[in-house]
């Protein structure tokens, strides 16, 4: 993607608005989310700035792969991981994308109905 990160999540990553991170390696960051949704909700974004699920390309294979194993990871460290979590990744507007740097939810630490909108 060669267009310029201006969202929110693209100034989290530069450093220029501040997040409490719980996860942080060379492909993506994980952070509390400041509107909360549930008592555990954390944030997995890339680094590569990708828009939207669908502007995912045939080599962020493994990169959505590695955002699902981070989220596993921050479930268990956060200590939801054996009573369940919900995983999200909402796509465009009308399925309630907000920001459009592609972001996966870890939401958990209540029961969670279905479905969910």
């Amino acid at each position: 993607m060669a267009k310029e990160n201006n969202t929110i999540f693209g100034k989290i990553l530069r450093g220029e608005i501040p997040s409490d991170k719980v996860w942080e390696d060379d492909y993506c960051i994980a952070f509390h989310d400041i509107n909360a949704a549930a008592p555990t909700h954390i944030l997995v974004i890339p680094r590569k700035y990708v828009p939207t699920l669908n502007d995912l390309e045939k080599d962020d294979k493994e990169l959505i792969g590695h955002m699902v194993w981070v989220a596993a990871q921050i479930a268990d460290q956060e200590g939801i991981a054996d009573d369940g979590y919900r995983l999200v990744i909402n796509c465009n507007d009308m399925g309630g994308q907000t920001v459009h740097h592609l972001h996966m939810h870890i939401l958990g630490g209540r029961g969670l109905s279905w479905p969910p909108g």
